[in-house]
């Protein structure tokens, strides 16, 4: 039998060439087609942008529209509410208020995401229903059902703001609890007990406080702030919001505790609260509003009411204030400190304006500038040794101004102004003062004020004598504390000294106190000289 031919497909050689060959011409095609090239992968189109007027439209139509809308259905339910209605029992209006009320939280709280910006104006608009429906059972109309001057009506219209505050914190909306507050403080206002009334200043206000600290932010207390002491204020002087006259009322001995409180709460509470730079310069301006009106009201009140308690109650309110300082000096700008601290300060001026009289009163001023500048020390606070020095000069030029004869008082504020720059020198680290600006400030008024105080106390012909006293002594506080600037102080005083015997002294002085102030005038320099000659030969 003859051999078969071999099948080409099934040699491997064969096969392995004819790969080769297919390759190479899908490579060609592949390339005449320019298929081996990232396909461009075409750019999505942009997305509509959506029109500025379109947007602006719908949130007019879609949420300003239902907020006003709600805000007059409010109105005019409250107008309704108001209404006398003779026919009716008197708690019948009320009751229709807190039917629409709950129905108004209902909706709030059922509403689809849809209706979600509205949820909010509603919830709002059923607190307010639900305090003027209790707020109806005492006013409004002929009859009531419950008076406001009760224990009935108070508690009924304290648990209906307390309510309300507490609808507000469930769901943590700033501008729901400033409503919730203010129908507390309107209860204060509203209630005959002035006992009820300040209870509940003072609790709302703590209540703010805390509403701040849960929220994070000092808004609530920015809120309640001007409430309260517009509450306060309206029951000090007689409540004229319920018609009566306006007068001041004493008839309460601790009701200036209660603004105490009031001012020490919210102060801590800006502390607590302010959470960021935003927050923070908020809590700030807040702290300086509360210490100039809290403290405003509270002067007023304890001067014209409580005369013969004022300087206890001034006493008192500088305690509190200078504790807020110590509280606000951990933060970094230090200006709540600050803000506290002088405030404090000026209640213990008050306090010491009342309990003396000129001109020993400005010997307590002048020991109160020391323990100003020892807190701001204490304090780390620069801002308040600038404030005291200005404060000093103008104590020292009012005493200056009526005082009719020198009896000494004027050595003090020398004394005053020593003792501070030598506090400031010795804590000047503490203090972070980058100049000796302060320092020499005092130590400028010292040099002024003892001629000054010698000239009027000693005799005529003895004041170069105690002037030149005076330079000495400079010299040996500059030995005992080796500061040269109390060199330079007696050196001026010597310069002085020669100033007054040359223009004064040849001509008024007798001859013997005249030889006498020039022999030992000219001895001290000669004296000196001689020291600091020994002393540079020294070194």
């Amino acid at each position: 039998m003859a051999p078969q031919p071999s099948d080409p497909s099934s040699d491997p050689v064969a096969q392995a060439d004819n790969l080769r060959r297919l390759e190479a011409r899908i490579a060609r095609i592949e390339a005449y087609l320019r298929l081996n090239e990232p396909a461009k992968v075409a750019a999505a189109p942009p997305p509509a942008a959506q029109k500025p007027d379109e947007d602006l439209e719908y949130k007019i139509g879609q949420e300003w529209f239902a907020k006003v809308g709600i805000a007059a259905l409010g109105v005019g339910i409250a107008f309704t509410l108001c209404l006398p209605y003779a026919t009716l029992p008197p708690a019948a209006p009320s009751l229709a208020g807190y039917a629409l009320a709950a129905g108004l939280f209902a909706l709030a709280r059922f509403s689809p995401r849809a209706l979600e910006p509205v949820s909010s104006p509603l919830r709002a608009t059923g607190m307010a229903l639900l305090y003027l429906a209790s707020l109806r059972l005492c006013f409004f109309g002929d009859r009531h059902a419950v008076g406001a001057d009760s224990l009935a009506g108070g508690l009924l219209l304290a648990l209906t703001a307390a309510a309300n505050l507490a609808i507000a914190l469930r769901r943590k909306s700033a501008w729901l609890t400033g409503l919730a507050l203010l129908t507390g403080y309107s209860t204060a206002v509203a209630v005959g007990s002035p006992s009820v009334g300040l209870g509940l200043i003072a609790a709302f206000s703590i209540a703010a406080v805390g509403a701040s600290v849960l929220l994070g932010r000092p808004a609530p207390i920015m809120t309640a702030m001007p409430l309260a002491y517009v509450a306060y204020a309206a029951w000090a002087f007689g409540n004229p919001f319920r018609g009566h006259p306006f007068q001041a009322v004493a008839g309460t001995p601790w009701a200036p505790g209660v603004l105490l409180v009031c001012l020490v709460a919210f102060s801590a509470g800006f502390h607590r609260a302010a959470q960021g730079d935003r927050e923070s310069v908020m809590a700030n301006a807040g702290v300086f509003l509360n210490a100039l009106a809290g403290f405003a009201v509270y002067l007023i009140h304890t001067f014209v009411c409580y005369d013969s308690e004022l300087v206890a109650a001034q006493l008192a309110a500088s305690v509190a204030l200078i504790g807020l300082a110590i509280l606000h000096s951990s933060e970094k700008d230090g200006i709540g400190s600050f803000i506290c601290a002088m405030t404090g300060f000026a209640a213990l001026s008050f306090a010491i304006i009342k309990a003396t009289h000129p001109p020993d009163v400005f010997v307590w001023l002048s020991v109160q500038s020391v323990i100003v500048v020892a807190t701001a020390i204490w304090l780390r606070s620069r801002f308040i040794v600038v404030a005291n020095f200005v404060i000093f000069l103008a104590i020292l030029a009012c005493y200056v101004a009526v005082a009719e004869r020198e009896r000494g008082i004027s050595l003090g504020f020398g004394l005053v102004a020593l003792t501070t720059a030598r506090l400031l020198g010795w804590k000047q680290k503490r203090l972070e003062l980058k100049t000796e600006f302060m320092r020499n400030a005092y130590l400028v008024v010292a040099f002024l004020v003892f001629p000054y105080a010698l000239y009027h106390l000693v005799p005529g012909a003895w004041v170069s004598l105690a002037w030149v006293g005076a330079a000495m002594l400079y010299y040996l506080l500059s030995a005992i504390l080796h500061n040269p600037k109390y060199r330079w102080m007696a050196h001026a005083t010597l310069v002085l000294t020669a100033l007054y015997l040359v223009i004064v002294g040849i001509s008024r002085l007798e001859p013997l106190f005249r030889n006498l102030s020039f022999l030992v005038l000219g001895a001290a320099f000669l004296i000196v000289s001689l020291v600091f000659t020994r002393l540079r030969t020294r070194r």
